[in-house]
């Protein structure tokens, strides 16, 4: 409690916005980069979604673009109003507590921030947690399992997963191997009298053809064209190829503003560990989920959907290619998400206005806290995130004077000193210098 009674006399300036003394200038500055970054980030990954959920060209003509706008406009205003609470406390109180300068002026801008979003994207967020991981293999287990039962995911879940591990594994409902068998013969009729390109596909395809030709195939499994072997090869071509070419996408601007200073740069775009990390982890994770599925099928004779709780884990691990907190945590928020409503509809949990929007407005709150008082306690990725959003600027904060809380927010900058004027300060400064 004497923490957080104790303050400090210092101004916005001292402490904050120490590149610039004008608390509207310094606003400018923050909203400016946040929303060049917002663009950055928004910009390609709505296209991406777009491609994939196979968009219409009145998609592209009338709604992406507002909808890219809409949502950098909310992660700007995130930044941008952070630094306008900050100087309005400031301004209100006449000092600094221990909790203003971080959870005090995050919360009432992360409330409005979330606001301007679309409510479909306002996810339950929250600090970051456990191992990374082990917290992907469990929600991918639940998501496969709402992926295989019936009025499970709806929406753009729902033809993501379809895309990621295909149209076999769509929900069957503990399909008979009597039903399937019958559908096997079928199609494999209606295959033998279409002639195929002998085009560059088509060769790869006759190779994995011929590597597994005489692979076994469960009469449950919906593959009809491949045996499983065959069947797990191809899921993990296809989804490897995807994410090579996405991440090979997403380093365009990059490589391209090198393109005359550093020409030897654009071999990176090709040949990026990064891109082989993405490909790795969204190859494997078909491949052992494909395959783990058809392990089963084989081993209890019968699809069942709780096959994919198993496949799913297991294709979890996946993972360990591509360390991402930012796709782990979405991904976990969003299953919060998509449970909490499903008990709203099963009548099991009560439904509470905004509750969304307020988990999100504390739980950012408390990592811009931790941003400001205690650094050496968020994730990196996350740091560097921030650093991104206001152009480095975060890292500026003097926060050698905020050890005064006992939080040891200056631990990793014991040598930064902003350099203030002491025109525009109520304490003078530790190391003064001359201003004309």
């Amino acid at each position: 409690m004497a923490a957080l009674s104790k303050s400090i006399p210092h101004n916005c300036y001292e402490i904050g916005h120490t590149w610039q003394p004008s608390c509207w200038l310094s606003f400018l500055h923050i909203t400016r980069g946040a929303l060049e970054e917002s663009l950055r980030i928004y910009a390609p990954l709505y296209l991406i979604a777009a491609i994939l959920r196979k968009r219409k060209l009145d998609y592209y003509l009338h709604k992406l673009l507002p909808e890219i706008l809409q949502s950098a406009s909310f992660l700007t205003a995130n930044g941008a109003l952070f630094m306008a609470f900050f100087c309005i406390l400031r301004k209100l109180l006449g000092k600094f507590y221990l909790w203003s300068p971080g959870f005090g002026a995050a919360l009432p801008a992360s409330y409005v921030a979330i606001l301007v979003e679309r409510k479909s994207r306002r996810g339950l967020l929250t600090i970051y947690m456990a191992n990374l991981v082990l917290l992907f293999c469990i929600t991918a287990a639940m998501y496969m399992f709402f992926f295989r039962c019936k009025d499970g995911l709806k929406g753009f879940t729902f033809s993501a997963l379809r895309f990621i591990v295909g149209k076999e594994e769509i929900p069957t409902h503990s399909y008979s191997p009597e039903a399937a068998y019958a559908k096997v013969e079928q199609k494999t009729e209606k295959q033998e009298g279409k002639p195929r390109g002998m085009n560059i596909v088509a060769l790869v395809r006759k190779l994995v053809d011929s590597i597994c030709k005489h692979g076994p195939r469960h009469r449950c499994c919906k593959h009809y064209e491949d045996n499983c072997i065959s069947y797990c090869i191809k899921g993990f071509i296809r989804m490897f190829s995807v994410g090579y070419l996405i991440q090979c996408c997403l380093r365009i601007p990059s490589a391209f503003r090198h393109l005359f200073t550093q020409p030897s740069r654009l071999l990176s775009l090709f040949y990026n560990k990064e891109n082989f990390q993405l490909g790795a982890f969204l190859g494997s994770f078909v491949s052992i989920y494909k395959g783990t599925s058809c392990f089963l099928r084989w081993v209890r004779n019968l699809d069942d959907e709780l096959h994919a709780i198993i496949a799913g884990f297991l294709a979890g691990v996946s993972m360990m290619f591509y360390k991402s907190t930012t796709i782990s945590m979405y991904l976990a928020s969003k299953l919060v998400e998509t449970m909490y409503f499903k008990g709203i509809e099963a009548g099991k949990v009560p439904y509470f206005p905004h509750a969304d929007t307020i988990i999100y407005s504390i739980s950012t709150a408390i990592c811009f806290q931790a941003a400001v008082m205690e650094v050496q306690t968020l994730r990196p990725s996350y740091w560097k995130f921030l650093l991104r959003l206001t152009k480095g600027r975060f890292a500026v904060m003097n926060r050698k004077v905020l050890d005064v809380f006992g939080t040891g927010a200056s631990k990793n900058f014991p040598d930064f000193i902003p350099r203030l004027d002491p025109r525009y300060t109520v304490v003078t400064p530790e190391m003064p210098i001359e201003f004309s």
